[in-house]
């Protein structure tokens, strides 16, 4: 290596280590200023929003906690909030129990990639159409008339029709798993095509029984899938409205349908309070999530 070299190979290291460039942050600018002004901005105007005075039929810039107040001493409110959290826990736990297995099996036991490729493609088909017509389609299946029903009563199951399939929590938990159960097949299903196939024949020479290896290989390199698809399931579920509204005939309030409300009787400042306190929500969430692996070393 010449001298030349060795010395701007040096140069190269000492800017890495003083940090970015100019020309790094110029790259980074318009990134930066999209985030400022869709994202900050809004989050900080909505904050300060819900501080204002809000009258029955108006809203004012006078600072008050009135909102606020309003919000954590409300039933109806903190009721939408705990069943927000409980729906988001068992759709969570639910995606995880009905997505691993089909992650682990695409992911690992189907070793030809064009097979995989075309499984994972058919667990997306569903997102070719419209997030309603979806929705929508698990009133046909979940009535008091509806196939589950049917095929419950035609082989003698049940006598009478389960009326707590449709318009009912239960409803909504079960359209929310089948809608976003793909967020987690596919992180998990990437994480565990990665694991090589040397370390798991070498357990089994070993004498490792499947669950061992389950347990000690597959699991731990698999949880950064689990925790990605988790941040994925968690947000979308945390920030759900329709759902609820269309398959519990709006007997079931998250905290979306009570930002919708609120939208729409014009009471921003009650909107802007329950859209703070859901941010602060999906934020705590998804900080919780980030602890339990080091996506930046995993990924």
């Amino acid at each position: 290596m010449t001298m030349t070299a060795v010395t701007e190979e040096i140069k190269t290291e000492k800017a890495a280590a003083n940090g970015p460039s100019g020309k790094t942050l110029w790259l980074l600018a318009p990134g930066v200023l999209w985030m400022l002004l869709f994202l900050v901005l809004p989050l900080a105007m909505m904050l300060y929003v819900s501080f204002w005075t809000q009258t029955t039929f108006k809203i004012e810039p006078t600072l008050t906690l009135k909102s606020w107040i309003t919000f954590f001493t409300s039933d109806t409110y903190l009721g939408a909030l705990w069943t927000t959290v409980r729906i988001w826990l068992i759709v969570l736990a639910a995606t995880v129990v009905v997505g691993y297995p089909a992650a682990l099996f695409v992911g690992l036991f189907v070793k030809n990639k064009t097979l995989q490729t075309v499984l994972l493609v058919l667990c997306v088909i569903p997102f070719w159409t419209s997030f309603l017509i979806r929705v929508l389609a698990w009133r046909p299946m979940l009535g008091k008339e509806g196939a589950i029903n049917m095929i419950l009563m035609k082989i003698g199951i049940i006598s009478q029709p389960i009326e707590v399939l449709l318009f009912s929590e239960l409803s909504v938990i079960i359209g929310m798993t089948q809608i976003y159960c793909v967020f987690m097949v596919g992180p998990i299903a990437f994480m565990l095509g990665r694991i090589d196939p040397s370390i798991i024949e070498a357990a089994k020479d070993l004498g490792a029984g499947f669950w061992r290896i389950f347990r000690t290989i597959i699991l731990p390199l698999s949880m950064p899938g689990v925790v990605v698809g988790a941040i994925f399931v968690s947000v979308m579920v945390l920030g759900e409205f329709a759902t609820s509204a269309a398959l519990s005939g709006r007997k079931v309030n998250l905290l979306g349908n009570i930002i919708v409300t609120q939208v729409g009787s014009l009471k921003w400042a009650f909107a802007a309070v329950a859209g703070v306190v859901l941010t602060i929500l999906m934020g705590a969430v998804v900080a919780a999530l980030l602890r339990v692996v080091d996506l930046r070393k995993e990924l």
